[in-house]
């Protein structure tokens, strides 16, 4: 039995709890190897899954997203002229299967095509702009909030005093 902890990665980090599952269920042996597969990346965002589905039809596929988890699954339909068939060799595999792929929060699917015995599905990363890398300016004259909020208790007691009723205080900043 293969077992690794993951702890070690973890100590700095947070929030990345989902991360270990996935690790997780990655170190699991039950792979499927039918039918075969390609994850593809196309630039920064673009990603496409390609599934080989010789025999089966656009109404035996199905391609579902349910809670980040995009599944592909295939039945095949019997046909009528199934009992009148004799297969002498029969190398094509047309049995059902389900392929489970686990999306990203920023993954959406951008649509599904049957294309050349490919089924192709296409996806894309979103990025919301307040996950986007952007530059923090580095001001050394600005306050800091922790010497702003102590000199405006300071100030406001300071006025409070001299104020009599129907006069205001104008106090410049500096």
């Amino acid at each position: 039995m293969n077992t690794m902890s993951l702890s070690p990665l973890f100590r700095r980090s947070i929030g990345f709890d989902r991360l270990n599952d996935l690790f997780e269920t990655a170190m699991q042996n039950d792979v499927p190897s039918y039918p075969p597969y390609n994850v593809e990346k196309y630039g920064e965002n673009d990603y496409r899954i390609a599934v080989a589905v010789a025999g089966f039809g656009e109404g035996e596929l199905d391609v579902n997203v349910e809670k980040r988890v995009l599944t592909i699954s295939a039945g095949k339909n019997e046909r009528d002229d199934q009992e009148r068939v004799q297969y002498l060799h029969q190398g094509i595999a047309q049995r059902a299967f389900k392929l489970s792929f686990r999306l990203d929060e920023n993954i959406e699917v951008q649509g599904a095509r049957l294309e050349n015995g490919l089924l192709i599905v296409d996806l894309l990363r979103v990025v919301p702009e307040e996950q986007r890398p952007r530059q923090i300016p580095i001001n050394g004259k600005q306050q800091r909030l922790s010497d702003t909020s102590v000199s405006r208790d300071a100030q406001s007691d300071a006025t409070q005093g001299d104020v009599t009723q129907g006069e205001t205080v104008e106090t410049a900043h500096a």
